[in-house]
């Protein structure tokens, strides 16, 4: 497949994108990143994605080089004319390039948009339907993760560690309470049916696809309580379960060897994927 992407203002066949070597995102990870999630042909919570990486390049002081709206026309362009149907978008974005490598860099540096689709079978997963094993081990990424950088090599050598181990990804421990998955939100629920998440601070993703879970859960009638939870108490739990862009929810079955529940995915969990893929579709864009 030789996808088109798009390069810094341009749509170009993947094989032919280039990049600086002396890009800061290369060098320096100093670049952030959102992935949405494509159903139908369509954007799924899309507007959130944008609002959040508009905060990112906020907080470290990136420009966005386009509008909110032209982006969302790039992501559908580029949906259109590499025909996907189920995946998603991936959008990344750098604080660009000046010439050689620097710690230091200049207000009026340019940066470097990139952005490519990915043909994903997302509603039929394995993992959705089986559930998923996870290992924990101690979170050891920097102290502002609410910020979606693409300084992803901690989360990284940890999912390659879980499955070293047999597992299909991790859960990261700080202070004795689960901060969240290797590249998603994580949730327990209790023997009295509630919903227990992580709050939103700097300790974790503000998940786009956690903010429209949480809402149809109220909206279900569902108890959430958003505080921290251990790894003992998730041992303990009914249910657990994940959720990111491009999973909706994943049901956790194991976690160090212990079976959640019964071992296989969950009431609320399979109840809240199939309601979120619903709604996601008839809202899509």
């Amino acid at each position: 497949m030789n996808r088109t992407v798009y390069v810094n203002g341009y749509y170009v066949k993947e094989d032919q994108a280039k990049v600086s070597i002396f890009d800061r995102g290369f060098l320096f990870a100093d670049a952030v990143y959102e992935v949405t999630a494509v159903l139908e042909g369509k954007l799924i919570d899309n507007a959130g994605h944008v609002a959040r990486l508009e905060r990112s390049c906020k907080e470290l002081g990136i420009k966005m080089p386009v509008t909110a709206e032209e982006l969302t026309k790039i992501q559908k362009h580029l949906i259109k004319i590499n025909n996907l149907t189920e995946g998603g978008v991936y959008l990344q974005l750098t604080r660009g390039s000046e010439g050689d490598r620097d710690f230091a860099y200049s207000e009026d540096i340019q940066p470097t948009l990139v952005m490519f689709t990915q043909q994903r079978d997302l509603i039929n997963s394995a993992p959705a339907q089986k559930g998923i094993k996870v290992l924990s081990m101690d979170d050891i990424r920097w102290r502002r993760r609410d910020i979606k950088t693409t300084s992803l090599l901690p989360a990284c050598l940890a999912k390659h560690i879980a499955h070293q181990a047999g597992c299909d990804d991790v859960w990261l421990i700080e202070d004795g309470y689960v901060t969240e998955g290797g590249s998603s939100n994580a949730y327990i629920v209790t023997n009295d049916n509630k919903i227990v998440t992580r709050p939103l601070s700097n300790d974790i993703l503000h998940g786009i696809t956690r903010s429209s879970l949480l809402q149809l859960a109220r909206d279900c009638n569902l108890e959430i309580e958003e505080r921290p939870f251990t790894i003992d108490e998730a041992y303990q739990a009914k249910e657990a379960f994940v959720s990111s862009a491009t999973t909706f929810i994943w049901p956790v079955v194991s976690i160090d060897g212990h079976s959640i529940g019964c071992g296989q995915p969950g009431e609320v969990a399979s109840k809240l994927r199939d309601i979120y893929i619903k709604t996601a579709i008839e809202l899509g864009e």
